[in-house]
Formats: structure tokens, sequence, C-alpha cells
């Protein structure tokens, strides 16, 4: 009699695998995405001036959506409400140039209702998906995305210098600690393998913590006064609706949900060996806009999937839906502490600058890789380069849209990202296929 098999092996997508070798890989998925979930928060948090207490209940509703968000993700509990695909969900950078544009313009309640409209406008996309894959071609997406990373470098380096306001800004020990955190990332990342190599840029964090706590630059003042346990009640942070916001946002999620598609397509394809069906990227699509709705009613950021997860998936072969789950599991529990979310306030911010800009250059060599296998002829050529000048130059010039409505100005003054959208899919439709 054969015995019966009581373990799944850590390559097949269904089924418990053993604790022993589940952990550890579940561990790597969240040191991959840790600093990613978070870093949105603690920036919005900057340029809405939040209180601490509310930064760290900003950092815990980002946690805490994107571990829902991923077992959503993971565990589908209903038919088109999730993937079923191993992916893991975090807080998207994809739309931070928008939420600094509009959080310094409006505040966090307009950023939350323009959020649960955006989360309807991705359940639209995930029905219709098939007709907007013709429209939204890799070229398009490649643009887009390009100018995302592009528009967030000025973020990083506002950060590297000691974040927009500090008293030292600009200071060389600022300069000091972002280099050397960079520096460390950098090592960690091409010049070792396996753990190390995956979780460079948290390395790097904590190098350049260690450093600017000798250094005298970490204040734990606020860190004892915060609890164990705490949930973030509904509505807290409050909601308010703008149109023009809602139209950035509605577009952010159309943006949003091309970069979804495209991880989706790699998991399956990379991990699972398989194109992926119609009903697992309608389901994904679908059940990010669900959650995107969920999160906006607790203060969690809009959420994507998170590439460096699916490198890993990818790279490890490593696809059942337990591993992932144990680690979305991990992130849940983050995202009730306070502790811990208020010991992550305390990361200075040139060390965070230095980390994460090897991250924006990242997104934005994801986009020229995109680019490149379209092929860079005449027609695509032009495509990239005007909607990457209009959408890059217009946020450049202050004011260029002065005598403009307020609308209008919300609309296209404040995300590069917009703007490049619009004339991507425009030029991609009028083109002419061949040009000389």
């Amino acid at each position: 009699m054969n015995e019966k098999k009581q373990y799944a092996k850590v390559t097949e997508l269904n089924g418990i695998p053993r604790l022993a070798e589940a952990l550890p890989l579940a561990l790597q998925h969240v040191v991959a995405m840790i600093v990613g979930c978070v870093t949105p928060a603690i920036i919005l948090s900057g340029v809405t001036g939040l209180t601490p207490g509310d930064q760290v209940r900003l950092i815990q509703a980002s946690l805490l959506i994107s571990g829902l968000a991923t077992l959503l993700q993971l565990f589908p509990p209903v038919r088109r409400c999730g993937s079923g695909l191993p992916v893991i969900m975090g807080a998207s950078f994809a739309h931070v140039p928008l939420l600094i544009a509009l959080g310094a313009q409006f505040g966090l309640p307009t950023i939350l209702g323009a959020q649960l409209v955006g989360g309807v406008v991705a359940i639209l996309v995930g029905l219709f998906y098939k007709k907007l894959s013709r429209i939204f071609t890799p070229l398009v997406t490649g643009t887009v995305v390009f100018t995302i990373g592009l528009s967030l470098y000025p973020t990083a380096i506002t950060y590297m210098a000691g974040g927009a306001g500090a008293p030292d800004f600009g200071s060389p020990r600022n300069w000091f600690l972002a280099v050397l955190t960079l520096v460390i990332v950098i090592f960690f990342n091409y010049f070792t393998k396996g753990f190390c190599k995956l979780a460079s840029i948290l390395i790097g964090i904590i190098c350049g913590y260690a450093a600017a706590f000798f250094m005298g630059m970490v204040s734990f003042e606020g860190l004892g006064d915060t609890s164990w346990f705490q949930f973030t009640s509904p509505l807290y942070f409050g909601m308010e609706f703008d149109i023009t916001a809602i139209i950035s946002m509605g577009i952010m999620f159309v943006v949003g949900s091309l970069e979804i598609m495209g991880d989706f397509t790699s998991t399956a394809g990379g991990g699972l060996n398989r194109p992926v069906d119609s009903e697992e990227m309608c389901g994904g699509i679908l059940g990010n806009g669900i959650i995107s709705i969920l999160g906006s009613l607790f203060g969690g950021l809009p959420t994507a999937t998170f590439s460096q997860n699916v490198g890993i998936v990818i790279m490890t072969k490593v696809v059942n839906r337990a591993v992932l789950g144990l680690a979305a599991t991990i992130i849940v529990l983050a995202g009730l502490i306070p502790k811990f979310s208020a010991l992550l306030t305390t990361v200075p911010s040139c060390v965070l600058g230095g980390a994460t800009v090897s991250v924006f250059a990242m997104i934005a060599m994801t986009g020229i890789k995109l680019v490149v296998k379209e092929g860079l002829d005449t027609r695509n050529t032009a495509i990239v380069g005007l909607s990457v000048a209009l959408g890059i130059g217009v946020i450049q010039v202050a004011d260029c849209f002065a005598l403009f409505p307020e609308w209008a100005k919300t609309i296209f003054g404040t995300s590069p990202v917009v703007i490049a959208t619009i004339t991507a899919v425009t030029l991609n439709l009028l083109l002419p296929k061949e040009l000389d």
C-alpha cells in the first residue's frame, strides 16, 4: 500500500509544504517587499503633514491591506475575485508621483476618495481588459513605466538630502549616509548571491540606520507610547471627493492594471511554465480593484503586484501558494503591530533615499526594457520620445498651465504619468505602422 503523501513540494502550486521549508521561503518574500511596501506611506505622510501617530496608522494600513490583497490573489474566495497566481501585492510605486501631487494640493482624505472611485475603474478594466490590451500595448506600457521611474528621481534626491523641510537639508552628513546606504545596496545586489542579494535593500537600510544611530541622527521619541496591537477604524482618515483628483486617479488605476497584467504574464510564464488564462487575468485585476476600495476605507494605499517578488518566483520556481500565503500572513500581522510601524518611522530620510533611489532606477529601466523589446524604429522612437518629453517637461516647468482652469492644472499639471499616457496612446493609435 502506497503511503499517502502528507506534504506538497514548494514547487507545486497547491498543497501544504513542510513548515521548515515554507517559513524561510516566506520570509524571503517579506524581506524583498517590506521596504517598498511602507515607503509610499512614509513619503505621503511627509507630504500631507500627518502627525507621528497618524503616520504609524498609515504605515499599518499599507501593510494590512497589502497582506490582505496578497491573500485575495492567492486564494480567491469566489470566481473572478483574485487570480489564484503566486504573487505578492504591495503599495504601488506607480501611484507615488500622483499621490505626492494630490497630497500636497488636497490632502489625504481627497486621495482616499479618489482611490475608492479608482478601485471601481480597476474593476471595469478587469471586465474589459481584452479590448484595452489592444490599446495599451507593451510599447505604451513601457513608455509610461519609464516616465514613472524618471518622475520619482526628485523624490529620491530630496530624501537623500535629508527630506523636504529638514533643518539640515543638504548637509554633508545626510549625503554621507545616503551614499553609504546606496553603496551597501549596490554591493549586496551585485556582488553577493541568494538571500543577501534578495535582501540587499533591507541590508542597506539596516547598515545605514546603524550608522545614523551612532551619529546621533535616530530618535526613538514617541516609540514607547505606541501600543502592541491596534486596528484602524474605517474612515479614520476621512474621505472627500474632488472630480479632478478622481479623473487623475482613474487614469493611474488603468496604468496600474497594465502593470499587473505584465506581472501576471511573467509569473505564469516564468513560474508555472504556461500562459496566463483570461479568468486569472480578469479575476486578478478585479480583485485588485476590490481591495483598493477596501483600502480607501482604512487608509491603505493603492496596491499592485511587486515585480521583485515576481522575480523571486521566476528565479526559484517556488510557486506554492501556501508559502506566499504564509508571507502574506506575516505582513498582515506586522500591520496590526503599531510598534513595528513606529520603528519604521525612525529611519532617517537620507537612509531611505539612499535605499530607494536604486528601486526608482530599476522602475525606469524596466520601462526601457519593455520599449527596447518592441524595437526602436522611427515610429516607436517618436512615440516614446514625445510622450516622455511632454510628461516630464510639464512638471519641470512651474506654472506652465498658469492660465488654465484649476481642474486642468490638477489633471495635467500634477503628474507626468497622465500626459505621457494620453500622448503615448494617441500616437500609438494615429501614427502609421511603418515610417521611413
